[in-house]
């Protein structure tokens, strides 16, 4: 939906009613505007012509229930997909798609397969979390507690569309999501890091580093070769000093490629020298799209303690929706089976 142009609709009517229609999108979560009874008819039959509510889906749940995963296909027949994890904490977090398709190419993600084929709007960002928190407050009563910029695409290569989403999520008249609970996560674009850094809502900034040198790095991540390890860990050092907030190191552990002892001591050494403090190292498990395996839970272990020793702040995340092609990396807008 084009909130905009739904703004623009509105305006023509008393102020009363967009807070009425905010209401029923928003709080209610309708889906469809003849449950909008608080709304006139004719209004109504408006807004169903030309803001319907339908969401065009395909919804897959993982066997535990944990997960769920949406493929969405948008007017023009693109399709992405975007994730609901449920943790056991209570937290209900969905991971949004910033682009249909990313032309970053690294090679442990299935998204970089189909090269970009192009940006969302901030209304179809908005729309994924639309989405599942109808889902999850009709299946469970529950609302949407925290959003992750970390699906398909490359959300800072889409910076003025993700924002404009993240400060829509964030208001008090819809989702009420806080910025704290809302993570953009880059492979590292340096100036748009150095941009969040002067935005005034306090989003959450996660880099995808994955080697702790240039060399492999490259290797990994095509794209590493524009934005070299000084000029990232640059521009997130002038973010952490300027703003005072810890940023997530993103790391996936890959069986024999970047999970040596020695490898985790020079990733410590390196965030130790250029980044000083405020962050903390995501170790991630590689969840299969061919030509890699996953890190055995020991050495898994084993690449966290040393961090850990070496005075680098360090967790482990355990990968979810596995059986239903809905973990990170595995994204690739999919017609569900």
């Amino acid at each position: 939906m084009d909130f905009n142009a739904l703004d623009q609709f509105l305006s023509a009517y008393p102020k009363f009613r967009k807070v009425q229609v905010y209401q029923a999108i928003f709080g209610r979560l309708i889906a469809d505007w003849e449950q909008a009874s608080s709304l006139p008819l004719e209004i109504r039959q408006c807004l169903s012509e030309i803001f319907p509510l339908y969401i065009n889906h395909e919804l897959v749940l993982s066997a535990d229930e944990q997960t769920a995963k949406a493929i969405i296909t948008f007017d023009d027949g693109a399709a992405i997909e975007s994730v609901l994890m449920r943790h056991k904490n209570g937290r209900d977090t969905i991971c949004v798609s910033s682009q249909v398709g990313c032309s970053l190419g690294c090679a442990f993600c299935a998204t970089g397969t189909m090269g970009l084929i192009r940006d969302l709007t901030w209304g179809e960002i908005t729309a994924q979390v639309l989405l599942f928190a109808r889902w999850l407050y009709i299946r469970e009563g529950e609302r949407v507690t925290n959003v992750v910029f970390m699906g398909m695409g490359e959300p800072f290569l889409n910076y003025g569309n993700v924002l404009s989403a993240a400060r829509f999520i964030n208001r008090s008249d819809t989702f009420a999501i806080g910025a704290r609970k809302i993570s953009i996560s880059t492979i590292g674009i340096a100036p748009q890091i150095r941009q969040l850094a002067g935005e005034p809502e306090q989003f959450n900034l996660s880099i995808s580093l994955h080697a702790p040198n240039d060399q492999l790095r490259q290797k990994l991540m095509p794209a590493a070769q524009k934005y070299p390890l000084n000029d990232v860990l640059s521009s997130v050092r002038e973010y952490i000093n300027l703003t005072n907030r810890k940023v997530m190191i993103e790391y996936l552990l890959l069986d024999g490629v970047n999970d040596r002892p020695e490898q985790a001591r020079e990733l410590a050494a390196l965030l130790k020298k250029e980044l000083k403090k405020l962050f903390m190292v995501n170790l991630l498990t590689y969840n299969p799209t061919g030509g890699f395996l996953s890190s055995p839970p020991e050495r898994a272990a084993d690449f966290k303690d040393i961090l850990i020793r070496e005075g680098v702040e360090a967790t482990r995340r355990y990968p979810l929706g596995l059986d239903i092609r809905g973990a990170c990396g595995q994204l690739a807008g999919r017609k569900a089976r």
